[in-house]
């Protein structure tokens, strides 16, 4: 008989796993990753901010928990407080001391202001010593002083920066600002022009005046499918009048802007609109066809003045380009400024009002040969003939009755004829210009070592002028008996730079 074979019930495992089993098992693995993959794809992000602040917590340990006082605490009444033995709420903490100025007004929240930003001196101004150098082509520095009262920034200070570099960018800034300038502070427009005319490249123009002084116009802005709009007054803004706006304007400076972007003319009408602009023709009055013939013509409206309380105006001018003004055109808009205190003709030419006429002559009839204009080219030099400029004088002094101050730096050549006589006619000191208590005649340039004997006699030539203008004005109000309203005149100390 054949031998029976047993099957042994228990046998070694196998070391390594079956092929089948190895690939099911993977294949469950990647499953389980896929699908971890996916809730943690599908989970928020708070959720997931929270399994990190778990996890943070379980690897820390016990030992680093948190203080108690790092969690917010919930405040209970006292006799819970007792019964439950709880620890008592620590006060809250102080609050800080409420920040208030010299004057005791409360300034704003916040950091106090660095130290450099309020030690500066009050009334501290924009130029140096106290005078601003400007250079014009190289070849020569001319100086000026600004009009007292004038409020200037501090120089170093932020808003001379901001300022200093606005006005550098003008154009660009012109551009893209010109609808915020109007509702910017007055002080910060005043300074603003006085800015342009020293760091800007053509200075003030006829078009910065306009953007800064008047309200910006929205007209172009209108969008013509709003259906929201209500009579017509879609995209429109309420702007005060200008006239309202610019009350509290007083000082314009236009420093080294009239000869080279502004006209006296054009600054003229545009302060002082003529009436004949204003008026409303019939026909443009009623453009519609629709309108009855009964209807009243609406009254023509006479513009306001744009500058009502203007008392400090600066006319200075660049000495190259002061071929380019005209005193006749001056005396005209000083016809508007009866209420002028402050003036600056710094630089002006000397008064004529035929300058272009000096070498012009005419024959008559008789066949004479005379002069075409009033000054000829030796009526100074030689013959000491200042008649037209002292009526050119007069007539200004008239306009200007209650100046109190003149800044006639660059002028010491023909400060002659602030003394002079002619005939009976002589500059009145002391009844239209009686109330001149300062005056300003510095050379307005400095004088260089080298040089020579004529430009230092010169130089002398003109501090002279102005101790003599001042000794002249005093004598004259002495004189009639006004020897209390006496005068000032600053010129240049007697040591040459």
């Amino acid at each position: 008989m054949p031998k029976k074979r047993h099957q042994k019930q228990y046998s070694k495992p196998q070391s390594t796993a079956p092929a089948s089993l190895s690939s099911s098992s993977s294949t469950a693995a990647s499953r389980h990753n896929s699908h971890h993959d996916d809730q943690q794809q599908n989970r928020s992000v708070n959720e997931l901010l929270a399994g990190l602040r778990r996890a943070g917590l379980r690897d820390s340990g016990s030992s680093q928990l948190r203080p108690l006082d790092a969690f917010v605490q919930p405040t209970v009444p006292p006799a819970i407080r007792q019964i439950l033995q709880l620890p008592e709420t620590p006060a809250p903490r102080p609050r800080r001391p409420v920040r208030v100025d010299a004057t005791g007004r409360r300034l704003p929240p916040g950091p106090a202001p660095p130290r450099s930003w309020v030690s500066r001196p009050a009334g501290s101004s924009l130029y140096s010593d106290p005078r601003t150098v400007v250079e014009f082509g190289g070849a020569q520095n001319y100086a000026q002083r600004p009009l007292p009262g004038m409020s200037l920034p501090a120089r170093g200070s932020l808003i001379d920066l901001v300022l200093k570099r606005f006005a550098k960018t003008w154009d660009w800034q012109l551009e893209y600002c010109r609808y915020v300038l109007y509702e910017l502070p007055t002080r910060v427009r005043m300074a603003l022009l006085a800015y342009i005319g020293l760091y800007s490249e053509k200075g003030v123009s006829l078009q910065d005046l306009r953007a800064i002084l008047l309200p910006p116009c929205f007209e172009d802005d209108v969008d013509d499918h709003d259906d929201n709009s209500h009579d017509g007054e879609r995209g429109k803004r309420e702007f005060l009048a200008p006239s309202t706006v610019n009350d509290d304007f007083v000082c314009l400076d236009l420093s080294w802007s009239l000869g080279r972007s502004l006209k006296i003319r054009e600054l003229s009408d545009f302060l002082f609109p003529p009436q004949a602009a204003a008026v409303v023709s019939v026909p443009d009055a009623k453009e519609s066809w629709d309108a009855s013939d009964d209807e009243p013509t609406p009254e023509p409206s006479i513009p306001p003045i744009l500058l009502p309380n203007l008392t400090h105006l600066s006319l200075a001018l660049d000495p190259e380009h002061a071929h380019n003004v005209s005193w006749r055109h001056l005396l005209s808009f000083a016809s508007h400024l009866p209420n002028l205190t402050h003036l600056s003709l710094a630089f002006w030419p000397e008064p004529s009002l035929t300058p272009n006429a000096k070498l012009a002559i005419m024959v008559t009839a008789q066949g004479q040969v005379v002069q075409y204009g009033a000054t000829g080219p030796y009526s100074h030099s030689l013959d000491n003939d200042w008649t037209e400029a002292i009526m050119v004088l007069n007539r200004l002094s008239k306009s200007l009755y209650r100046l109190e101050y003149l800044d006639l730096t660059g002028c010491g050549l023909w400060a002659s004829a602030l003394w002079s006589k002619s005939g009976h006619d002589m500059v009145d000191w002391v009844g239209a210009w009686g109330k001149v208590e300062r005056m300003v005649m510095y050379a307005g340039y400095k004088l260089a070592q080298e040089a020579g004997s004529s430009e230092k006699a010169r130089y002398e030539m003109v501090k002279e002028n102005a101790r003599r203008v001042e000794r002249h004005v005093r004598a004259r109000r002495a004189e009639r008996g006004m020897g209390k309203r006496g005068i000032v005149v600053e010129t240049d100390e007697d040591e040459i730079a």
